[in-house]
């Protein structure tokens, strides 16, 4: 399962996305906003998070106006491994490198064009492990500190 969302900034590249994905044949649940009304980022950047921090999604995208409140909204929650990517070598490293299990993309800031080929390769893309999963395993070790703490 896939989540996504997105506040008024990111609504059009959030649909397009959105449409990429089904047409894929993945499961697509949308957190929204379903609308162009003013929305607050935080609300629709911790849905996503959470699902993703819980378990219960897989991994999730999303979007806002430049990807940068929302990046720093969902890195907030256990597990999150968000990643603001504005060209396809960042979403790929994204997942090659730091198994990024949230891609965040700015929808004002980004053809629609180049975001499909972005989330089309973080998808397609496998996590290399080895020496990358050792760095996954300090920020986790980070992350249970500062969570204790």
């Amino acid at each position: 399962m896939l989540v996504i969302g997105s506040d008024h900034g990111g609504l059009e590249l959030k649909e397009e996305i959105k449409a990429l994905l089904l047409k894929r044949g993945l499961a697509v649940e949308d957190l929204g906003t379903n609308n162009g009304d003013s929305v607050d980022y935080p609300d629709f950047g911790q849905a996503v998070a959470r699902r993703v921090s819980e378990g219960s999604a897989e991994k999730g995208i999303l979007v806002c106006g430049t990807g940068i409140g929302m990046s720093i909204v969902a890195n907030k929650f256990p597990r999150v491994r968000a990643a603001l990517a504005t060209d396809v070598f960042m979403a790929t490293m994204a997942k090659e490198h730091n198994n990024a299990n949230v891609l965040v993309l700015g929808g004002r800031v980004l053809e629609t064009s180049v975001a499909r080929e972005m989330v089309s390769a973080w998808l397609d893309t496998e996590f290399a492990a080895g020496r990358h999963q050792a760095r996954l395993d300090k920020i986790a070790a980070l992350e249970g500190e500062l969570v204790k703490g």
